[in-house]
């Protein structure tokens, strides 16, 4: 793949490739692995481990052309900015709000699960108190800066891979009888393998995608690499560990209990050992769930509070959310972020079950419509071989089965609609407010 255009204005920040690999992990593994593979597990069977292969190859070519134009043009509005030297402000706007608006909401049901797992040890205490404490939580962790956002999101990568690695240690001495428990069973049919057939399969694919959510916030924090050019050697670090303990720890699991087993509420790592009869177990992976759910809710957090930032200095939002120059921290932009979460966690807390769980599908959603974004971005912006072209289509292909897959699931298919509602209301909002923008800068052009 070639760059039309080698930016020579590259800021150096201090990250080295291999950090930004291990936040990438941290803001990643989160509770769409943890607790959302049980849902796709439940719809699929053990045939999830392609629908998690498919996700991850999609990831990777949506990653890479976002790693490029990072390499090529270093933004700090990453996929937001791209989107806009491509299309024009119109798709800068919308892409940032869209972003804005689906993290927003998916942190209130972020802090929702949270707090019901919290109460797995305090039973009696009120789900809003536990929400307000993780909330004051992550925006200490904001507070910190970027160095000290750098170090927790480190520290959780390294706590939740134990975590996982911990389950593929007892699962494999249960394999080799070190230890009593259900015995493993393999598929041996393709029926077996696919035991709700191709509709099953492709209603699965979405929850596979939501596991690795998180790369946009890789794109962002890129910009605090020593050398950018390291950007997709990072990702492609990132996404090979992340991708290879997603694997092998769901194969052990589907291998341990029946797929029909599983229970969308519960960790699928937790059914799989419950034969087992380790005490400990449940209470070290409820754990690890809380800190996997608080550090994917501190990452959007800060990457939310950024947008922010680029947003208003783009002027595509008030001008006082801008950063100020010498600043560490953007105070106003942080301040708009809280009232959000705020609303948020009302929200979550008092909105009928049903209701909330589309809007926050359709936030999920939204997501991947910006993932798609940033591959129709890379169309205009990168100059590519024939064989990136072919990927590039792969992707899109990829993230478009994953979406109309919903179309398919009566739980998730009102959440497909809310968000197609969700980008219309942007766009509507565009049309009203598009004569106030001034005539395109040489900065929205081609990077060419």
């Amino acid at each position: 793949m070639k760059i039309l255009k080698k930016n020579a204005n590259q800021s150096s920040g201090s990250l080295s490739w291999w950090q930004l690999s291990l936040i990438g992990v941290g803001c990643i593994i989160g509770t769409g692995y943890f607790l959302g593979s049980s849902i796709a597990i439940k719809m699929t069977g053990p045939s999830v481990l392609l629908a998690f292969t498919l996700a991850a190859l999609g990831t990777y070519i949506v990653f890479e052309s976002l790693a490029k134009m990072t390499v090529a043009d270093p933004q700090e509005g990453s996929f937001r900015s791209y989107a806009k030297k491509a299309y024009g402000r119109w798709a800068g706007f919308s892409s940032g709000w869209v972003y804005w608006f689906s993290e927003m909401l998916i942190m209130g049901s972020q802090l929702t699960a949270l707090s019901i797992f919290s109460t797995f040890w305090f039973p009696d205490v009120p789900l809003w108190v536990f929400a307000s404490i993780f909330a004051v939580l992550g925006i200490g962790v904001i507070l910190t800066g970027t160095k000290g956002f750098e170090r927790i999101e480190n520290l959780f990568a390294v706590i939740k891979i134990a975590a996982i690695f911990m389950f593929i240690i007892l699962a494999l001495l249960g394999l080799f009888g070190v230890i009593n428990g259900d015995k493993a069973s393999f598929p041996t049919s393709l029926g077996d393998f696919f035991p709700k057939g191709a509709i099953g399969f492709w209603t699965s694919l979405i929850y596979a995608f939501y596991a690795f959510g998180g790369i946009e916030i890789m794109g962002i924090m890129a910009m605090e690499l020593k050398n950018k050019e390291d950007a997709p050697k990072s990702g492609s670090t990132m996404l090979i560990l992340l991708t290879s303990i997603y694997l092998l720890s769901l194969a052990l699991a589907v291998s341990f209990v029946s797929w029909e087993k599983f229970n969308p509420d519960e960790s699928p790592f937790v059914t799989a050992m419950a034969s087992y009869n380790l005490d400990f177990f449940p209470h070290v992976f409820n754990g690890a769930l809380i800190i996997a759910g608080f550090s994917t809710m501190a990452a959007s957090l800060f990457a939310v509070t950024s947008m922010t930032s680029t947003l208003a200095k783009d002027g595509d939002a008030p001008a006082l959310f801008k950063k100020k120059k010498g600043k560490k921290r953007n105070m106003a932009a942080l301040s708009l972020t809280i009232g959000g979460l705020i609303t948020s966690i009302i929200l979550a807390l008092v909105m009928p079950d049903k209701i909330y769980e589309y809007i926050t599908t359709a936030a999920g959603l939204m997501l991947l419509y910006n993932w798609f974004f940033v591959l129709l971005s890379a169309k205009r912006l990168l100059q590519m071989s024939s064989f990136h072209k072919i990927k590039r289509w792969l992707g899109m292909v990829l993230i478009l089965a994953a979406i109309s897959g919903t179309l398919f699931d009566q739980t998730s298919r009102p959440g497909f609609f809310v968000s197609i509602a969700f980008i219309l209301l942007i766009f509507i909002v565009i049309l009203l407010i598009r004569k106030k923008w001034n005539t395109p800068t040489k900065n929205d052009r081609r990077l060419a």
